[in-house]
């Protein structure tokens, strides 16, 4: 008999709450997304998070400790070596990652990855260097459109991206390409974490807009997860938005299309709706990092995050008694640091259900592997032999 029927875990992507204990190894000093934030504009309106307890768990400017939290709190740790999506995510559900992915932010990617890339693509590569993705479109989206090129850029995650205009492009040319890429990037030496494909509309620089038909071509977890073992187990697995990317669909019985962030809570609150269901819905809610943590946009970010701060409360309302609640992140995007990459961060756990008696502060946990793992313990279900994380069930009382 489980505790809760349904479980939600929802990811705010990015939304980290300060340094982690091993930052600087990283190139992030004094980093704190939230704060910094909350510190950067004029007002910040989240009163669903503020009724939660998020100010009780991080101080910050215009929101208020809560007298009489409704949900548990604490930090989160990350243990694996990473401060990407694909590493937050997979020790979640029980993955510890101890070698991070390769990159190639200095150099760029090898000629003869390129080489292979535009010889099977049968286009010619522009770009091949760390940057931003709206700049790099105003820099050589033209440059693409009229000569027929193909723009590839990285970042300082394990990333390998491609842009590619749906008109001029084709989407489904695009994809291919990035399928391609995926392909030529398993080799060790050239394994990076994530192929995306960059779709966006636009003839010229100032006129680009990236669409919501972004694809991630993930490398496929190095192990099963508390994910294979609810499906394995019978459960329900709904991805929202990226997660089904992430996992590569292991482990996933249902996968849900996001939008975008705001689309990706509504179709939350359908899922909490419905009753024809028992088990886990994941979503990700990727806006806080792609569009404003990576652009440096602390306005912009906080914006996003009352947004999701309104869906919130419907999602609130709309859950069952018996229903649990997870909200978290999976690494830091400081909007207001240096560079315009990730930062490496403890992150927010809050845990809510309407039949719950306590709440309040729970102690810092050393892993993201807590979710996942108590997740399985609710259920009743084992968690796959080499993950990691321990169980805080009875500590959700």
């Amino acid at each position: 008999m489980s505790r809760f029927n349904r479980v939600f875990v929802v990811v705010c992507d990015s939304m980290g709450m300060g340094a982690m204990p091993d930052s600087a190894e990283f190139g992030d000093v004094g980093v704190d997304t939230l704060g910094h934030i909350a510190a950067s504009v004029d007002s910040f309106h989240i009163p669903n998070l503020e009724k939660m307890g998020i100010a009780n768990l991080k101080p910050m400017n215009h929101v208020s400790p809560s007298e009489h939290p409704t949900a548990y709190y604490c930090p989160l740790k990350e243990a694996s070596r990473g401060k990407d999506t694909m590493t937050g995510h997979w020790e979640m559900m029980g993955l510890l990652t101890t070698k991070p992915f390769v990159t190639f932010t200095d150099t760029g990617f090898p000629p003869e990855l390129i080489a292979e890339l535009e010889k099977r693509c049968g286009k010619k590569v522009i770009g091949n260097k760390s940057a931003s993705g709206t700049e790099i479109l105003d820099e050589l989206g033209e440059q693409e459109i009229n000569e027929g090129k193909m723009i590839v850029y990285t970042s300082a995650d394990s990333v390998l991206q491609i842009c590619g205009n749906e008109e001029t492009f084709d989407l489904a040319n695009l994809y291919r390409c990035c399928e391609i890429a995926r392909e030529i990037t398993m080799k060790d030496e050239w394994k990076v974490g994530r192929v995306i494909a960059r779709p966006y509309l636009g003839r010229k620089k100032g006129e680009f807009v990236r669409t919501s038909n972004r694809h991630d071509y993930a490398i496929k977890p190095f192990g099963p997860t508390a994910l294979n073992a609810l499906k394995d187990a019978g459960f329900d697995v709904i991805s929202i938005g990226k997660i089904n990317d992430i996992f590569v669909t292991e482990g996933i019985t249902e996968a849900i299309h996001s939008t975008s962030s705001v689309n990706g809570m509504e179709q939350t609150i359908e899922e909490a709706e419905k009753n024809d269901w028992k088990g886990l819905c994941f979503v990700n809610l990727v806006d806080f990092d792609a569009l404003w943590g990576h652009r440096r946009n602390p306005q912009g970010y906080a914006q996003e995050i009352e947004k999701f701060d309104v869906n919130l409360g419907k999602l609130l309302e709309v859950m069952k008694e018996d229903d649990l609640l997870m909200i978290t992140a999976d690494h830091g995007n400081d909007p207001t640091y240096t560079g315009t990459d990730h930062t490496r961060e403890k992150v927010p756990f809050l845990a809510y259900s309407g039949s719950l008696k306590g709440n309040g502060a729970l102690s810092e946990k050393d892993t993201f592997a807590v979710i996942g793992a108590t997740i399985a313990e609710n259920f009743g279900v084992k968690m796959p032999e080499g993950t990691i994380g321990s169980s805080i069930l009875n500590e959700l009382k």
